[in-house]
């Protein structure tokens, strides 16, 4: 076998992204700019990605310009994206199908042997990001020299790390030289490690990462004119110089570095590898500074953490799209009205998103007229904050708003075919509701409950119709969780059951199939996992150590989450589980003394930082005799028993498969990508093996392959 043959990533169906150039006269003698449009000939829905045959087109596209360039034939360059969007990155397929080093190191290479071809041409280069741009897309505009950006673009980012990547074509070292250590240690890493975050047109402008900025509906144009008025010196763009003081660079560097550890608890190489680059990119040439993002990603692509990842992405991107176990669609009725029993603050969630997504009406009820305005003020409110920000237009916001109204009777849902209700946690409650509701609406309406842990069963079981009954559980707040967990009890048929999947998916929502089971899901792990933690505390571990153990884990610290959840919410999930596996699941009397005297967390936060609040601490009884745990042995602990009940989960059938599981702690939890929720973690660690005598996921699954 030839050594081409033994690097060459494997091959797969690429979506090859076409660089097109066309040549356009700018005005003023500035002479002829020759535009490369990346399009991949799908619409916004399909992205342009960088695959082997992208990079090697663009590679000849480069240096054809480098030709008519060195000929005098053209004075610029220009690259910009199809509609909508710019470029979001490499093909990730191609780095998941790499089984060797030498193949990761290819891709690698390849990349910035094209993007360095860019940065040598001998006219200036422009990158007009006409929309979103991420990773490789961001590289390739960095490999530019001047940028312009529109305002209506809605993400920029560098997310790798997020994956368990580094920016590893050019973005570690062209940032920070671009816009200084910090701002560049945002998008980096700041932005990836918390939850993923996007910048905006106006925000990526703002940072610096790019010269100028223009209204979307004529960007291209503006851009031009722009690119000539450079090239003719009218223009003269200025930026500001970026310090080389080692301390500045260092201070930025171990900012960072103590958010990655906080974040993280050193589990994931993939930031600290960023972080050695940025600080590298001080001093570092341009050919050491790429030789050094090549063996990052190397190393990277053969790390266990970036395979979860390309997991976790997948589950996200496609698993989602095309839900485990979900009835045919055709069996969906239509939602032209909704109506929706409380008016609290997660009754008034829904009803904003039910009104933005579905655009139908919507209508509230509570017991009475004071709670009931509120509660369509709040949702006037949150409309009104849109219009500010102008993600909505004048007539679109009243729109929205005439959609939402209220009363202190049933009367409204009469021609409704989806009703939700969001009470009080209370079976008897509960069952009350839906026997008033059901005396009013038509057969056919759903009959939909936001609970997130009673029997759906039992709550339809006095019902005349009681196969209309869905469990179709949010997370809160409702507006950012992605996770719908959407529950069948004994007797719901596959007409509610697919309506209700057609609704999720109309909400914009990760819909998940869950059995009728106590609290679903997300809260039975999650209830697990707090729960042992709690009986650890209980045991004489301190809050503190308890707390350190799941860094890299869960999105914050369990008892900083309680706070988050609500100590009642979180003890009433315990006893409910408790009450159905009482072998397994604990009750902390000392959380029930919290919730008794009335404390809302576990912290305080005096200067901004968590401190054990000194009155929650005297509520907490000491043991006689206090078993002292480290954090390794807390953490070893709690993954144990998580992988117990996921086992037994998976077993009883509460979930369709691993997958399931791990979809739902990623986008209902917040757990990380690069341990792939949940699963990959617990077999990566050899927890699942040594609990339950197998893997959850085969090897290669979401792990290196053998």
């Amino acid at each position: 076998m030839s050594e081409q043959q033994t690097t060459q990533t494997p091959a797969f169906e690429e979506v090859v992204t076409h660089t097109p150039v066309r040549d356009i006269a700018l005005p003023g003698d500035a002479g002829t700019l020759a535009l490369v449009t990346l399009d991949n000939g799908f619409d916004h829905t399909k992205p342009n990605t960088f695959g082997p045959q992208t990079i090697a087109g663009l590679q000849q596209t480069v240096a054809r310009l480098r030709e008519r360039a060195e000929a005098g034939e053209i004075a610029a360059v220009a690259i910009t994206g199809k509609p909508f969007i710019f470029a979001v990155g490499a093909d990730l397929k191609a780095v998941a199908l790499a089984t060797r080093r030498e193949q990761a190191l290819e891709v690698a290479r390849a990349g910035h042997t094209v993007f360095g071809a860019i940065m040598d041409l001998p006219v200036p280069t422009f990158a007009f990001v006409n929309g979103a741009a991420m990773g490789g897309g961001v590289e390739l505009t960095l490999a530019c020299d001047y940028r312009t950006i529109s305002s209506g673009v809605p993400a920029v980012a560098l997310p790798e790390t997020f994956l368990g990547l580094v920016p590893g074509w050019g973005g570690c070292f062209l940032l920070p030289n671009l816009v200084g250590p910090a701002n560049a240690l945002k998008v980096i890493i700041d932005n990836p490690m918390n939850m993923n975050r996007m910048l905006k047109g106006p925000q990526a402008f703002e940072l610096g990462m790019a010269d100028a900025m223009f209204e979307a509906a004529d960007f291209l144009e503006e851009s031009l004119l722009w690119a000539g008025r450079v090239i003719t010196g009218e223009t003269t763009v200025e930026r500001p110089e970026i310090s080389r003081d080692e301390a500045e660079w260092e201070g930025a560097v171990k900012a960072a570095k103590g958010m990655v550890d906080l974040k993280t608890g050193g589990k994931a190489p993939a930031p600290y590898r960023a972080l050695d680059l940025v600080a590298a990119a001080r001093t570092a040439t341009r050919a050491e500074a790429f030789a050094a993002e090549d063996e990052a990603l190397a190393d990277l692509v053969m790390g266990d953490e970036l395979r979860a990842g390309l997991y976790s992405f997948d589950l996200v991107q496609k698993r989602a799209k095309r839900p485990a176990g979900a009835p045919d669609k055709s069996l969906a009725r239509p939602v032209t009205k909704v109506g929706i029993v409380g008016a609290g603050l997660m009754a008034s969630q829904l009803a904003l998103l039910f009104a933005q997504r579905l655009e139908v009406p919507v209508v509230l009820t509570d017991l009475d007229q004071e709670r009931v305005d509120k509660g369509v003020g709040y949702v006037h409110a949150e409309v009104d904050k849109l219009l500010g920000k102008g993600r909505v237009g004048p007539d679109k916001a009243n729109r929205l708003k005439a959609l939402v109204t209220g009363g202190t009777t049933k009367d409204g849902f009469a021609d409704a075919d989806f009703v939700i209700e969001a009470v009080f946690e209370e079976m008897s409650v509960k069952k009350q509701v839906w026997a008033e509701v059901e005396a009013i609406v038509t057969r056919e309406c759903v009959l939909a409950t936001n609970t997130s842990s009673l029997s759906i069963t039992e709550m339809a079981s006095d019902l005349e119709n009681p196969e209309r009954v869905v469990g179709f559980h949010f997370f809160n707040p409702v507006a950012v969780m992605p996770l719908l967990e959407i529950i069948k009890g004994e007797r719901t048929d596959d007409a509610t059951l697919a309506t209700a999947f057609a609704t999720g998916k109309a909400l914009r929502k990760t819909t998940i199939l869950v059995k009728d089971s106590p609290s679903f899901i997300v809260n039975r792990l999650l209830g697990r996992f707090m729960g042992e933690v709690a009986k650890v505390v209980d045991e004489g571990t301190p809050i503190e150590v308890a707390d350190r153990a799941f860094a890299g884990l869960a999105p914050m610290p369990p008892f900083i989450l309680l706070g988050l959840v609500g100590p009642a919410i979180a003890l009433h999930n315990n006893e409910t589980l408790a009450k159905a596996f009482p072998d397994r699941f604990y009750v902390s009397e000392n959380l029930r003394r919290v919730v008794e005297a009335r404390k809302p967390a576990i912290y305080i936060w005096p200067e901004g930082k968590p401190v054990v609040d000194p009155e929650v601490e005297a509520l907490f009884e000491k043991p006689a005799d206090p078993v002292v745990l480290s954090a390794e042995q807390v953490r070893e602990r709690v993954l144990s028993v998580l992988a117990e009940e996921a086992r037994l989960m998976l077993d009883e059938g509460v979930a369709q498969a691993p997958m399931d599981l791990d979809l739902a702690m990623i986008t209902g939890a917040g757990f990380q990508f690069w341990n792939g929720g949940l699963t990959p973690l617990l077999d990566r660690e050899g927890v699942s093996e040594k609990v339950t005598g197998r893997r959850f996921l085969p090897p290669g699954a979401a792990s290196v392959p053998a």
